[in-house]
C-alpha cells in the first residue's frame, strides 16, 4: 500500500505528503511531482527553473496544486507503466477501483518549446468510483494573481506573463480563483483534463479521450524506445533502468542541459536551513550523468551535453573561479543570484524557501576533473572530440596546472572557509591524467612534459599531504584529520590500487566513523564546520561509493548487502531523493541526479565483478 486518499489535514505535519511519497512525470523541459494520493504538488512552467504553478510541497496553504482522488475512502498505490515515465496513481474504494494516468506527451524537437501538456486521464477499471478534482493553480510562486474564465468544458487561468488552459471532458465550474469538478465513472469509463500552457503562439486546444489515449501510446512508446537502447542486463535491471529513465527527465533537450534535481529547497532536516534550489547545471553532476549513461550506452544524452559544454563554457573566460563555473542556468547563463522566499513556509515548515544559488560564485576545483573525465570517456565510448574541442580541452588542463594547488570551497559546497581539499586535489589529477590518455591514444598535440611533471606532482602532495598517519586514512583536507566520504573516490578514479594498504587502511576507518547499517554520512559537520547550522543525513551517492570501493577492495559479500540494503531505502518507484534521515526517510531535493548515477555505476561494478 502507497497511502491512502484524502488524509492531509487541515493542520501540522498531515498538511504535507512525505518528500518521498511522490512519483515523477516529465516532457524534457520540466517536470511534475504527483503524491501518492493523486495530487500534484510540483510544476514549474515552462522549463525546470521557471516559477512554480504548483508548489503544495513548499507551502500546504499558499503553493498550489492540482488534487484529483476518490470522493470516498480508499487506499492508493502507485507504480510506473513498464519502462515509461508513465505514472498511475490507483484508487481502491468500496464499490470499485479507479486509476489516474499521468504523463507529459514528449515533443522530439529539440527547438520546439511552444506547447507544455500535462494529461491526466481518469479510469474507472472496476464498478464505480466518483472522483473529485481541483485546480489551484498559484502562479510565480504564488505571489501573482490571476483570473478563472470557464466556458463549458475549457477554463483558462490568466496571470502576469503565463496563461494556462484547462480543457476537460466533464463539467467544470469555478470556485474562487480555483476550478473544480465533480464525476462519476462507471467500469470502462474515462474523464481526461489537460493543462496546456497557451499565449499567442500557442492557442488552447482541446483533448478529448480518443486524443488523450493517442498521446498516451506516442508518450508510452517514447520511453520504451529510449529504453531499448540500454545494455545492462545484470541482476538489478528493474533499479537501474528506473534511474536511467530518470535522469533522463532531469534532461533539458532544447540545450543538452541536465539539472541536479528538478526541486527547490526540499530540506535536508526537516525544520533545519540547509534548503537550496538544485535546478541547475552542476558541472560535476552533470558530468557524472553522462559517465552513468554513457556506461549503459546512451549516447545522444553525452553528445547533447557536449554541445552544452560548447556552447556556453569558455576556457578563455577569466573570472576568480576560472574558465568554469560550478553550475549554469539550464540555457547556459551564469547569473544564478540567490534569494529567499519568505511568504512561503516550506516543506513542514522548513524555512527558508530559495531560489537561485549563491554557490554558483564558489571555486570548486573538482568540477575540472568531472568534466574533462567525461570528455575523456565520450571520446572513448561515443564519438572523437573535435579539434575544437580538444583545444578547449588543452585550454582547461593549462588552467589547472596552474591553479590546482589553491585553497578552494571543495565538492560539498561549504560556507565555511576555503581549504586544501583533497578531493579537490584527486580531480585536478584526474583532470591531468585522462588529457593525457586522450593525447596519446588519439595523437593529440599537448604539453606532455609539463603536464606529466605536475600530475606527479599532484600524486605526491596527495599521497604526502592528504595522508594523516594519526588516523591511518587519507583525510578531508590538508593540516586536519576530519574524513571525508569523498576519498572513497580515490580508488574509483584509479588514482589508487583498491587493495593497496593505505587505501584498505583508510577504507576500514571510513566504515568505523561514517558508515552507519550500509548508509554514509559525507563527514562530520560537528568536527568539520561547514558554516551552517544543524545536522543532515547519510549522502545517498555516498553510500553507493561505499557499495563500489567494497566491491573493488574485493570485499563482495560486504558490499552485495550493502547495495541491497540501499535499495531497502528506495522509495515505493525506486527514486531516491538526496539523503536519508535517521529514520530512514528521504530528505532534500527530489529526486536527485547523484543518487540515481551512484547507483547506477555501483550495480554495473558489483554485477561484473560477481560474474
Amino acid at each position: 500500500m502507497n497511502g491512502t486518499a484524502g488524509e492531509r489535514g487541515a493542520s501540522g505535519k498531515g498538511r504535507y505528503v512525505p518528500i518521498a511519497d511522490h512519483g515523477l512525470i516529465g516532457d524534457l523541459r520540466t517536470v511534475a511531482l504527483v503524491g501518492t494520493d493523486g495530487t500534484i504538488d510540483w510544476y514549474c512552467c515552462p522549463a525546470f527553473d521557471a516559477p512554480s504553478v504548483f508548489a503544495a510541497v513548499l507551502d500546504a496553504e499558499r503553493g498550489g496544486c492540482f488534487e484529483m482522488a476518490a470522493a470516498v475512502p480508499a487506499r492508493t498505490k502507485q507504480f510506473y507503466f513498464p519502462d515509461t515515465n508513465v505514472l498511475i496513481t490507483r484508487f481502491f474504494t468500496e464499490d470499485g477501483v479507479g486509476e489516474v494516468q499521468d504523463f507529459m506527451p514528449v515533443v522530439e524537437e529539440t527547438g520546439a518549446v511552444g506547447r507544455h501538456r500535462l494529461i491526466r486521464r481518469v479510469l474507472c477499471v472496476r464498478g464505480s468510483v466518483p472522483f473529485r478534482t481541483r485546480v489551484a493553480p498559484r502562479f510565480h510562486y504564488g505571489t501573482r494573481p490571476h483570473t478563472v474564465r470557464i466556458t463549458g468544458d475549457l477554463a483558462v487561468f490568466d496571470s502576469e506573463g503565463m496563461s494556462l488552459a484547462l480543457t476537460a471532458t466533464v463539467p467544470l465550474e469555478g470556485a474562487g480563483p480555483d476550478v473544480r469538478a465533480d464525476f462519476k465513472l462507471a467500469e470502462g469509463e474515462t474523464a481526461v483534463f489537460a493543462l496546456d500552457r497557451i499565449g499567442s503562439d500557442v492557442p488552447p486546444s482541446q483533448c478529448p479521450c480518443g486524443e488523450a489515449e493517442e498521446q498516451f501510446g506516442a508518450t508510452v512508446r517514447y520511453w520504451r524506445h529510449w529504453l531499448s537502447s540500454s545494455r545492462y542486463r545484470g541482476r538489478w535491471r528493474e533499479m537501474v533502468h528506473r534511474s536511467a529513465l530518470t535522469l533522463k527527465l532531469l534532461t533539458y533537450a532544447p540545450t543538452g542541459a541536465i539539472v541536479a534535481a528538478p526541486t527547490t529547497s526540499l530540506p535536508e532536516e526537516i525544520g533545519g536551513e540547509r534548503n537550496w534550489d538544485y535546478r541547475y547545471v552542476w558541472v560535476r553532476d552533470a558530468a557524472f550523468c553522462v559517465y552513468a549513461l554513457l556506461r549503459l550506452g546512451f549516447t545522444e544524452e553525452a553528445e547533447a551535453f557536449m554541445g552544452f559544454v560548447s556552447r556556453h563554457i569558455s576556457p578563455g573566460r577569466k573570472t576568480p573561479s576560472g574558465p568554469l563555473q560550478i553550475m549554469y542556468g539550464i540555457d547556459g547563463r551564469t547569473d544564478l543570484p540567490e534569494s529567499e522566499l519568505g511568504h512561503l513556509e516550506g516543506h513542514q515548515g522548513s524555512a527558508p524557501v530559495r531560489t537561485g544559488n549563491a554557490a554558483a560564485d564558489q571555486l570548486q576545483l573538482d568540477i575540472y576533473g568531472a568534466l574533462i573525465d567525461s570528455v575523456y570517456l565520450y571520446d572513448k565510448w561515443a564519438e572523437p572530440v573535435s579539434s575544437e574541442q580538444w583545444d578547449h580541452v588543452c585550454a582547461l588542463v593549462d588552467w589547472v596546472c596552474a591553479h590546482w594547488d589553491q585553497p578552494d570551497e571543495g565538492i560539498w559546497e561549504t560556507r565555511g572557509g576555503r581549504k586544501n581539499f583533497l578531493y579537490s586535489r584527486l580531480m585536478c589529477w584526474v583532470a591531468i591524467e585522462r588529457a593525457i590518455r586522450m593525447a596519446n591514444r588519439r595523437g593529440l598535440p599537448a604539453d606532455l612534459p609539463r603536464w606529466q611533471a605536475i600530475r606527479d606532482t599532484v600524486y605526491r602532495w596527495i599521497m604526502s599531504r592528504g595522508w594523516s598517519e594519526e588516523r591511518r586514512a587519507f583525510v578531508q583536507h590538508e593540516g586536519g584529520d576530519v574524513l571525508d566520504a569523498a576519498v572513497l573516490m580515490m580508488p574509483l578514479a584509479k588514482f589508487i590500487a583498491p587493495t593497496d594498504p593505505k587505501w584498505l587502511s583508510t577504507l576500514d576507518s571510513l566504515t568505523e566513523d561514517l558508515v552507519s547499517d550500509s548508509l554514509v554520512y559525507r563527514y562530520d559537520p560537528q568536527t568539520s564546520p561547514d558554516g551552517l547550522h544543524g545536522d543532515e543525513g547519510t549522502f545517498s551517492i555516498c553510500s553507493f561509493w561505499y557499495v563500489e570501493a567494497l566491491t573493488r577492495a574485493g570485499r563482495l559479500d560486504e558490499a552485495s548487502l550493502a547495495f541491497e540494503k540501499m535499495l531497502t531505502y528506495a522509495n515505493h518507484l525506486g527514486l531516491y531523493a538526496e539523503e536519508i534521515s535517521r529514520s530512514g526517510e528521504q530528505q532534500g531535493n527530489f529526486p536527485q541526479a547523484f543518487t540515481h548515477l551512484s547507483l547506477i555505476s555501483a550495480a554495473f561494478i558489483l554485477d561484473r565483478a560477481l560474474g
